[in-house]
């Protein structure tokens, strides 16, 4: 039986009739699932549908394909617009998963996840972090265009689009993000701001009262206002503006209604986080002229139209593939570069000029040690790109040479601390500005786009304002590096407020996190390489301030030995061990010196380097049991951080030297000391493990 409304084919008509079947396929899924958000579905399903099917370039077949151009849906929430619209284009989303909307096991989870559903570009949900992605997309792309384009080769060529929200723009995220896209100039970035006035709990009214639109002009943002966010000719009109122009990001306010249609909950705060109703989706149908029977309806003009996309899609890459072939045979070196970049594969020989650091009892900082390795790397691997939050003196995160990211034309003269490598979008030294939480939501969309190994740096104190996107980085498997410096209470005179200590246990309480803590300049070389080598997780680097020994090798276990996350460093002898001592990063130094005095006592000690816990823990039984026998209940951890976590290690008859109060202000030594991380107390602590009972 056909439940087509008309049998007229105009193209307003199908126009309607598409953005309806977008509307009621969310709004089924979500009935269905008697969970979700159908406001923002039927208030902006008319945007949506404008960019997706007149201007977004992609290609349902190949969701994958290099140069299609990105769409974040920031407002993650309205998760079911996005699904809908991967469903009806052709991605691989069957409408039994439509219907499995919430569901265990389904495709389509509450919000976006990426790597789990076909054509989601991000994980959303957690507000104003799309928006950052995007921003971070937006660079990836106009750095390898910048790199790679030649004249009459634009093979990167792509924009990134997305919907925000009322609660992205609140967010402090969104203004650290949107500063930065201004400044940078990034006009290939075009959000769309569902502006309905309501937030989950009330109407925007009582909270959000600024002007956005002189907001983001003040920012360097090209703005525009569209009235009725209905209006396909408006909608169209105002995302042509936004193409044409290439200097400025684009945010198009469009005023819409959340949960339009329904004949008592649109514009209220009931249509945001709830299903509507089983009576009020009949009276919401009825009142937009739309089949209440059966559910999930989709007309065949309507699944035929939007299945165009296909063909669109396949014509856009094979253009591409075309001219990518002739680019290929005009620059064949860079082009094998390219593809490597896009395959996400590394060059043969990244890692050759890696340095091993000569034994050295002054030794250096950590965060030394690490700059003199990424600077080794970063010739060999075109992908490395990063930088600090306003951090580099200290972070030592620069890549010498190898320019700085900036509009060409931003003014900036060399004089203001640019690199030999000059300021453009080639660049590939980033500057944040003293925006941590952007930074990390930036280099999480850098990730995401592909072709980059992003990296972020900042202290580790302020891991804290990256938490968030940390997190989502694990969640999603990114390929995304965190250089932390200045580790521990040794940081000494900036005191409290800057010194760590429960920033490490709260790291490595993030699943799918990979946390190392180095203990001198050779575990830091292995640290680089396995960071850079270790595909699908971020990888936190935690590194010193103050200079620590760099260990003669000869004498104590190869640094590879942190590939385990934790190994023997030195043993007792015949391999039976009395009392374990156990130290992440520089406090190795200090077990270090214990040792030697136990020796002279002659206590049968282990030393185990233990700067990874999440490697350790991926070891088969059988290593960690070698490491850690469990007949040895003496241990000792010594760690500058809170306490938490390491007694699954030192177990019920160990004991663990930490810090599980704030820091205080005093040079670097005298805090260390005052503390109790001297050798003698570490000496102490150890005997009184041996001269207690078991």
């Amino acid at each position: 039986m056909s439940h087509e409304t008309s049998t007229t084919t105009t193209a307003a008509s199908l126009d309607e009739l598409s953005i309806n079947t977008l509307r009621f396929l969310s709004v089924d899924a979500i009935q269905k699932a008697n969970s979700g958000h159908p406001g923002l579905p039927l208030g902006a399903a008319a945007m949506a549908y404008v960019l997706w099917t007149r201007f977004l370039k992609h290609h349902p077949a190949n969701p994958d394909w290099f140069d299609r151009d990105r769409f974040v849906l920031s407002a993650g929430h309205g998760s079911m617009l996005l699904y809908s619209l991967l469903h009806v284009t052709g991605y691989a989303l069957p409408l039994e998963q439509i219907k499995q909307f919430r569901q265990w096991g389904s495709l389509t989870p509450g919000h976006p996840e990426r790597g789990l559903t076909p054509g989601v570009e991000t994980t959303t949900g957690p507000l104003g972090q799309g928006f950052g992605n995007g921003v971070g997309m937006a660079m990836a792309e106009a750095h390898l265009a910048a790199h790679y384009n030649r004249p009459g080769f634009r093979v990167i060529d792509h924009h990134t689009y997305g919907i925000v929200s009322d609660g992205d723009l609140m967010e402090g995220i969104a203004s650290e993000a949107a500063s930065l896209a201004g400044h940078l100039q990034l006009g290939k970035l075009i959000y769309l701001y569902d502006n309905n006035h309501i937030t989950l709990s009330a109407g925007t009214a009582i909270t959000f009262t600024e002007d956005c639109v002189r907001r983001f002009e003040a920012y360097g943002w090209h703005v525009q206002a569209v009235t009725d966010g209905n209006d396909l000719a408006e909608i169209e009109h105002a995302l042509e503006s936004a193409r044409f122009e290439t200097q400025r990001p684009s945010l198009i306010l469009l005023r819409t209604h959340l949960g339009f249609g329904s004949p008592h909950k649109q514009d209220t705060f009931e249509a945001h986080g709830s299903p509507l109703g089983a009576e009020e989706v009949r009276l919401t149908k009825d009142n937009l002229g739309w089949p209440t029977e059966p559910p999930f309806y989709i007309p065949e003009t309507v699944r035929a139209h939007f299945l165009r996309a296909i063909e669109h899609g396949e014509r856009a890459e094979a253009a591409w593939n075309e001219k990518f072939s002739a680019y290929a045979r005009a620059f064949p070196e860079l082009a094998r570069e390219l593809q490597e970049l896009m395959r996400g594969e590394f060059p043969t020989g990244w890692d050759a000029d890696i340095p091993r650091f000569p034994a050295d009892a002054k030794g250096m900082a950590t965060r030394v040690a690490s700059g003199k390795i990424m600077n080794a790397i970063a010739p060999r691997l075109p992908a490395l790109i990063g930088g600090s939050a306003d951090l580099d003196p200290s972070t030592l995160t620069a890549l010498k040479g190898l320019g700085d990211f900036e509009a060409s034309d931003a003014g900036i003269s060399d004089k203001q601390g640019s690199d030999v490598g000059g300021w453009s979008y080639a660049g590939r030294n980033l500057h944040f500005g003293v925006r941590e939480h952007a930074m990390g939501s930036i280099i999480n969309g850098l990730a995401a786009h592909g072709g980059t190994v992003p990296f972020g740096a900042t202290f580790l104190v302020f891991s804290d304002y990256m938490r968030p996107p940390i997190r989502l980085a694990a969640l999603m498997g990114l390929h995304v590096i965190y250089v932390f410096t200045h580790d521990s209470i040794a940081l000494g005179e900036d005191g409290s407020t800057h010194q760590p200590v429960e920033q490490l246990a709260s790291l490595r309480a993030i699943p799918r996190l990979i946390v190392i803590r180095p203990g001198d300049a050779n575990e830091t070389a292995v640290a680089w390489r396995i960071a850079l080598a270790t595909r699908e997780r971020p990888v936190a680097l935690v590194l010193t301030r103050q200079a620590v020994p760099t260990l003669d090798r000869e004498q104590f276990s190869t640094a590879d030995g942190l590939q385990h996350g934790a190994y023997i460093l030195a043993d007792a002898p015949n391999g039976k061990p009395d009392l374990i001592l156990m130290a992440s990063g520089s406090e190795i130094g200090l077990i270090l010196g214990a040792r030697q005095q136990l020796l002279e006592k002659k206590v049968r000690v282990r030393i185990v380097s233990m700067p990874s816990w999440e490697l350790f823990e991926a070891q088969q039984q059988a290593y960690r049991y070698m490491v850690l026998p469990p007949a040895v209940s003496a241990r000792l951890a010594v760690e500058a951080g809170v306490s938490q976590g390491w007694h699954r290690y030192v177990g019920s008859g160990g004991d663990v030297l930490a810090v599980d109060r704030f820091g205080a202000s005093a040079p670097g030594e005298v805090v260390m000391r005052e503390y109790g991380f001297t050798i003698e107390n570490v000496y102490r602590r150890a005997v009184s493990l041996l001269e207690t009972p078991a």
